[in-house]
């Protein structure tokens, strides 16, 4: 944990036949951790474990030395942000954030002064006295993540807190809620299958896939070193698993040539950009080249997304220009090749 005083230590198991949830967690004191993860994978549930609304089938989820485990859920030290808000739709914005705060004994005058100072600190002065209803998506979201912080939570978790938002409220809100979550100094869990909201908000990833963690690290480390074909995805990259003697890569009958040396079963990863495409077999023969045939062609931001198929599957990214001058055809035969100075190669 780099020093840090471990806040949150959970092991969630949660027993849905056919599904079974087994996890492991540490969060530091002032550390953001994001679960993610495809839908189903599990991130939802382990988030409702931690919360004590979902019962544990095994382990346990120690905060700050108690056994949250052994308390209900009404008497855990934790503020959520569900991903429809659950906003109280008869209450004020002010009287929604009160809410919990006049749960734990507060009188209504100590509640509400609580809930003014927070609705401040989320940018919302003015809109104390609105009704869920007439707030915006945007302004729903940190009226929850005020409500969230009113109960003083030493974990906070977040679900989604950002799906329900359009493209141009995300961007904004995504910003305002790392500014908050930096200010906040307990445990935060956050789940998303959002690799952006992820790399934002988290100082650190927690992958789960088939309810099992299948990679941790930092979003830089997961993004260098993805281990899953979801993780590969998720980052951009081409990604093989298979053997390695020095400075090549076997991967069934295909031997990659890569920058570093590595032995024994090892991944090679690399952008679909680094993947140059012809329409003839090039001049000179590249170590890393492949004749391969087009499954499809789709558009990717600025570039043309190429899906590759043969001896392996692979991506490659070209200019619309390239893409035009290649006349690119699903079930044509194609020439790939990439540099062995763009691959990395790593142990499995």
């Amino acid at each position: 944990m780099g020093g840090f005083r471990v806040s949150l230590r959970a092991h969630l198991v949660v027993e849905r036949p056919p599904f079974r949830l087994d996890v492991e967690l540490d969060v530091a004191a002032g550390e953001v951790v994001a679960l993610l993860g495809p839908n189903g994978a599990g991130k939802t549930t382990a988030l409702r474990g931690l919360a004590g609304l979902t019962p544990l089938a095994g382990g346990t989820v120690e905060l700050e030395g108690v056994e949250l485990h052994r308390l209900p859920p009404e008497r855990r030290p934790i503020g959520v942000v569900f991903q429809d808000y659950l906003l109280f739709p008869h209450m004020s914005a002010l009287d929604n954030v009160a809410f919990g705060p006049r749960c734990q004994g507060a009188g209504r005058a100590a509640a509400r002064r609580i809930a003014a100072d927070l609705l401040d600190r989320v940018g919302l002065t003015g809109f104390s006295g609105v009704r869920p209803g007439r707030l915006s998506g945007g302004q729903a979201q940190r009226v929850a993540l005020a409500r969230a912080l009113a109960v003083r939570p030493r974990l906070l978790l977040l679900d989604e807190p950002l799906a329900a938002l359009d493209a141009h409220t995300r961007l904004e809100i995504r910003a305002e809620l790392r500014r908050h979550l930096a200010g906040f100094d307990g445990a935060t869990v956050l789940v998303t299958h959002d690799p952006l909201d992820a790399m934002v908000l988290a100082d650190r990833l927690v992958v789960i896939e088939n309810g099992g963690v299948v990679q941790s690290g930092t979003p830089g480390e997961i993004a260098r070193h993805p281990r899953t074909d979801y993780v590969a995805r998720l980052v951009g990259l081409n990604l093989y698993r298979g053997e390695a003697g020095g400075d090549q890569v076997v991967v069934g009958d295909v031997r990659f040539s890569t920058a570093e040396r590595v032995t024994g079963p090892a991944f090679v990863a690399f952008p679909p950009s680094a993947v140059a495409l012809y329409r003839t077999r090039p001049d000179g023969s590249p170590r890393n080249l492949w004749k391969l045939h087009i499954d499809g062609v789709e558009r990717h931001g600025d570039h043309i997304r190429v899906h590759l198929r043969g001896p392996l599957p692979l991506a490659a990214d070209v200019t619309p220009a390239a893409a035009t001058d290649l006349d690119l055809i699903p079930g044509q035969e194609i020439w790939a090749a990439v540099k062995a100075t763009e691959t990395h190669a790593y142990p499995a």
